[in-house]
């Protein structure tokens, strides 16, 4: 891989989009979900990204990048499971749920692909 940088990946791209709109969306959230459904959502999108980024930095071994790779991907399983519970409660239209229940499942997918086939991923020396 050519690339440099985790940022500069087209799935930590889309995570860290998602989650900044996840942030601003569970603005309107009632203050009663405060410290529950809003603050879970919140931690799970941005772990999503955070393990990306841990994943990149181990990339040399590959059954750590996969391991971090994995805990991305279930932070990305549990904010869907999050998204469906705001979906449910009224906090979100059924268009921004299917929105970013799409980024979380292609998301997924992605992480899915690069956890197949971590030796691609090695750093070149």
């Amino acid at each position: 891989m050519a690339m440099k940088d985790y940022r500069e990946l087209r799935v930590y791209k889309l995570a860290f989009d998602s989650a900044v709109q996840i942030h601003e969306l569970t603005k309107s959230f009632p203050s009663v979900e405060r410290y529950s459904l809003t603050d879970q959502i919140r931690r799970s999108s941005r772990s999503v990204c955070a393990n990306i980024a841990e994943a990149w930095r181990k990339r040399r071994y590959p059954k750590h990048f996969v391991s971090k790779l994995s805990d991305a991907d279930s932070e990305a399983a549990e904010t869907i499971v999050w998204l469906e519970f705001a979906l449910r409660f009224g906090y979100l239209t059924t268009e921004q749920h299917k929105e970013l229940t799409d980024h979380y499942d292609h998301i997924c997918r992605q992480l899915t692909i690069m956890m197949s086939n971590p030796e691609q991923w090695k750093p070149r020396n």
